[in-house]
This record gives C-alpha cells, structure tokens and sequence, in this order.
C-alpha cells in the first residue's frame, strides 16, 4: 500500500535517493543526479519551514515519490507556484501521480498560491496527460538547448489558474 503524507525531516535521505533514481533515468527531469544530501536537506528543511506543500508516497517505509510546490522568486510572483514531482518507475501509471499532485494542487491553493506552472518535457507524454487530466494548459514552448535523438527535450511550460473565476479564462 502507499500512503501520501507531507515530508517530515525523517524522509530526506530515502527522498535523496528517489529524486536520485529518477534524475539517472535523463528522462524527466532537467539535472541528471541529485544535487548532494546536504543541497536536498536545506531545501526540505526550508519547506517544512514555509509550509510550502511538499508530499511524498511512501510504501514499505521508504519514499517512492514526490510532489511539491515551490515559489516562483520575486514579489511580483509571489502567489505564483512551481511544480515539481517524481516517482519511481515501478510506481508509475498505478494512479499515484495523480493523488500525489491532487493533494499538493489542494495544499497549494490553501497555501494561498493563485496559479501553479511546471516544465515538462514534450517527449513525456504520460506526465502532459496528467497534468493536461488536472487542468493544465500549455503556455509556451522552448526548444531544446541540446539536441538528443533519443528524447525529444523541448519544454512545455503548462500553467493551472487555482482561483478561476466563472467567466474567466484560466491562466
């Protein structure tokens, strides 16, 4: 079974290396290693301290996934959050992602953020799904810096409005 709970202090290392694993894979995500433990254990300590919503699913102890929400920098984008997320690949298409990101998009809108925007890879088709299932729209497109014939890396910037009024266009 596999519980969703916010990170506590007790999971950095077994979040280090889920975020590890999933950045070997130069897939999904835009570094390919884990920046050091002690980079991983500043930036969950700063979290938990903010209240900034950072979920993570566990099972048998371990985290196998993650989601969270980071501000983007500078007061005119305060209220503007980041989305980040990962699982491992065993974990994946069993429905987690979208608890995972269900529940950091709820934290999210009553921490007070008015929108959410992520990066994705145009390759990472199942991940576009998800987020495109959540309300996601894309609102731009960068180009691959580097060229890689084995995954397509141009980015999607997706953007979700968390205070759409009726009437208004999201976003």
């Amino acid at each position: 079974m596999v519980e969703i709970t916010p990170i506590t202090p007790a999971d950095i290392e077994s979040f280090h290396r889920t975020l590890d694993s999933v950045a070997r894979e130069r897939r999904y995500l835009s570094f390919s290693e884990a920046p050091p433990l002690e980079s991983t254990r500043a930036f969950v300590l700063d979290m938990i301290a903010h209240g900034y919503p950072q979920l993570v699913a566990r099972a048998g102890g371990e985290v196998v996934g993650w989601c969270d929400v980071t501000p983007k920098s500078g007061p005119i984008d305060a209220r503007i959050g980041v989305l980040g997320m990962g699982l491992l690949p065993q974990f994946r298409r069993q429905g987690i992602g979208s608890r995972l990101m269900a529940r950091a998009l709820a934290d999210a809108r009553a921490f007070g953020f008015s929108r959410v925007e992520l990066t994705v890879y145009r390759s990472n088709a199942n991940a576009i799904r998800l987020y495109e299932k959540a309300g996601f729209v894309i609102k731009a497109v960068q180009p691959a810096e580097a060229p890689d014939d084995a995954i397509d890396k141009t980015v999607l910037i997706m953007a979700l409005s968390l205070e759409t009024a009726a009437g208004q266009r999201p976003c």
